[in-house]
């Protein structure tokens, strides 16, 4: 079953803070599909220029890492209920970037995979399983 995968779990290994979480969902990622919001393109690149900048990862690092995610199976999801994601960000008091990963779980009914504290936490109140909480989520 797919679930939804947001940037922090995507990019821990790069970055050199992988976790049991992240290394999970990886994992997952070997035999399932997953699914991010239209933001995670912009997000995870992002956080790849930015981490070059500081000096933490290389633009071979980059192209790497971009060129092996390629060959995963990551859909992106364009659809978003504004209504949903903003409601979704006052009730948690989450970023609206958190609460799309939020609102594309909830609708999709999709295990989440994140290693941000407020997002999971979100998550468990909504009814949302997370990736790596329990032996049932892979």
């Amino acid at each position: 079953m797919a679930f939804v995968v947001d940037a922090s779990v995507m990019l821990a290994q790069p970055l050199g803070q992988a976790n049991r979480i992240a290394t999970f969902a990886r994992a997952r990622l070997g035999n399932e599909a997953a699914v991010a919001p239209g933001l995670w393109w912009f997000e995870v690149r992002n956080v790849l220029i930015v981490n070059e900048r500081r000096g933490i990862i290389s633009e071979a690092d980059t192209v790497r890492v971009l060129r092996e995610w390629a060959q995963l199976d990551i859909a992106i999801d364009n659809v978003a209920d504004e209504a949903g994601i903003t409601t979704l960000a006052r009730r948690h008091r989450l970023t609206v970037y958190d609460a799309a990963y939020l609102e594309l779980a909830a609708r999709r009914r999709l295990d989440l995979a994140t290693l941000d504290a407020s997002l999971a936490a979100a998550a468990r109140l909504e009814g949302i399983r997370l990736v790596g909480d329990d032996t049932r989520s892979g």
